[in-house]
């Protein structure tokens, strides 16, 4: 009965470990395609802002497009700097948040020129707005990588 009882506990303790680990496991995918659905949101926001940029000296409606745009992007970066992060990719992630704040500098650099009337051709040849974007992708890309080994240990 005391044997019995030593295999079972072993069991039951191997069993619950197994349990934690593919929670943690599940939770990284989770992140890794919630970091891939924010990467495509970066990705849409660096192809479209540069040729709206070059329109709003001489456009109106540009303007506030480009406002529009930067406001988002910037409610973006907020809610996937809030996310709720395994530990497995807590590192990725804040190299990420280091570098959405670098992008939040740069949008408000944007919206404070927009707001108080002083983008000029100057504000516009400022190319450290995407900087960031370029990161905030090789970080990303990593995280897919991760994911990917992951989702290979599970299938094997």
């Amino acid at each position: 009965m005391k044997r019995w009882l030593t295999v079972f506990s072993a069991g039951l303790l191997l069993l619950l470990s197994g349990c934690s680990y593919l929670n943690t496991a599940s939770d990284t995918l989770d992140y890794v395609k919630e970091a891939t659905n924010y990467l495509a949101k970066v990705d849409n926001f660096a192809a479209e802002t540069p040729p709206l940029i070059k329109q709003v000296l001489d456009n109106q409606t540009a303007t506030d497009e480009l406002t529009a745009k930067l406001q988002q992007m910037k409610k973006d970066i907020q809610s996937f700097n809030t996310l709720d992060v395994p530990e497995t990719v807590n590192g990725f992630h804040q190299e990420i948040i280091e570098q959405n704040n670098l992008l939040t500098q740069q949008i408000d650099l944007y919206l404070n020129d927009i707001k108080d009337g002083k983008l000029d051709s100057s504000t516009l040849e400022n190319t450290e707005l995407l900087q960031p974007v370029q990161e905030i992708t090789s970080i990303i890309e990593q995280i897919q990588k991760l994911g990917a080994q992951v989702n290979e240990t599970l299938g094997a």
